[in-house]
């Protein structure tokens, strides 16, 4: 049976039906639909003004290409300029490969990177250190808590080491769903309340972030990745396995194959929740240590260092933070920026 046309422009021969609406497109058509639906996103929500200069997270993988290569189209029509950010967490036989994309990508789109380092920027703590650390504590499934964690921080200095007035990172609608199905399984009220919503402003001093892909699904992010023929790194990570989300994500594919909107209903239901007044969480105040964002009084990066240089990782997750408070003060900060830090060349 041959293919259809196009349902937009009524010449080629549809290359897919997509995914939620079923609409036929050639593959031209569905990129410039994609990239016209992030626009409408980014300009309906406010996210990036005028003159800003963005941080685009940037770790090789499908989603940061996407979101890189969709803002350089709209970078005329936003007014925005881009700088990559990536961050080697220090996963041997893994971030090497993803980082060589990432050159690719900024040599072939002719855009500034800049790599920033765990082991620079958290005393010697590399993702390898840190699952050896825990992997004694019974602990060894909560490498993508640290990693979290630490990235969100490290991509937080990289962006201010370039200049950047905002940050973006490349989460799709399938990626905030598995987020707050994670949080219900956890009851984790605070995390709930705080997952609605585009992005963040940037309060207490942090810079403002946002998702433009928030409200594409992964497989049209992948559609468009492979109609753009979009060089990309696609392994998983070796920690990625142990992690909490997946049990998440195979849940949120059953959901899904049951209910094709569950996905976007779920993003839609966290921007719309509302909390009782006794179950919000207490309003942040400043990590005593390093001054970031805080909701008690070390930021979970601090936190989680603190417990990987005393010895007892579970002391930073969880329930564990408690004992923070009952050895004693303290040790001097842990979080510095790296000394020399230079934007990789463009190779």
């Amino acid at each position: 049976m041959p293919a259809p046309q196009c349902a937009s422009c009524n010449k080629a021969r549809a290359a897919l039906r997509r995914p939620r609406s079923g609409q036929a497109l050639c593959g031209a058509c569905f990129c410039a639909t994609f990239e016209a639906e992030v626009l409408h996103t980014v300009v309906a929500g406010r996210l990036l003004p005028p003159g800003a200069v963005v941080a685009v997270g940037a770790s090789g993988g499908k989603d940061s290409t996407v979101l890189a290569h969709v803002l350089r189209e709209l970078a005329p029509r936003l007014d925005i300029s881009l700088h990559l950010v990536a961050v080697d967490e220090g996963i041997g036989g893994y971030r090497d490969a993803a980082l060589a994309a990432v050159r690719r990508q900024a040599a072939r789109w002719e855009l500034p990177l800049t790599v920033v380092a765990y082991a620079d920027l958290f005393g010697g703590w590399t993702m390898d250190a840190v699952a050896r650390s825990t992997a004694g504590s019974g602990r060894s499934r909560s490498c993508c808590t640290f990693c979290g964690v630490l990235r969100r921080r490290a991509l937080e200095e990289g962006a201010r080491l370039v200049g950047a007035t905002h940050v973006v990172t490349g989460h799709n609608a399938d990626d905030m769903a598995e987020t707050v199905l994670m949080n219900f399984l956890r009851g984790d009220a605070g995390r709930l309340a705080r997952g609605g919503g585009l992005g963040s402003p940037g309060e207490g001093g942090a810079l403002p972030r946002c998702r433009p892909l928030q409200l594409a699904s992964q497989k049209e992010v992948v559609l468009y990745a492979h109609f753009r023929r979009l060089d990309y790194f696609s392994e998983e990570c070796v920690y990625a396995p142990e992690a909490f989300r997946g049990h998440a994500r195979d849940l949120l594919k059953m959901l899904e194959a049951a209910r094709p909107s569950a996905v976007l209903d779920l993003v839609h239901s966290a921007e719309r929740l509302a909390l009782a007044p006794a179950a919000r969480p207490p309003p942040p105040g400043a990590c005593s240590r390093c001054g970031a964002l805080a909701s008690r009084a070390l930021c979970q990066a601090c936190a989680l260092l603190d417990g990987l240089n005393r010895g007892r990782p579970r002391l930073a997750i969880g329930k564990g933070r408690r004992g923070l408070d009952e050895e004693g003060p303290p040790r001097e900060p842990q979080l510095s920026r790296p000394p020399t830090s230079q934007p990789v060349p463009d190779f």
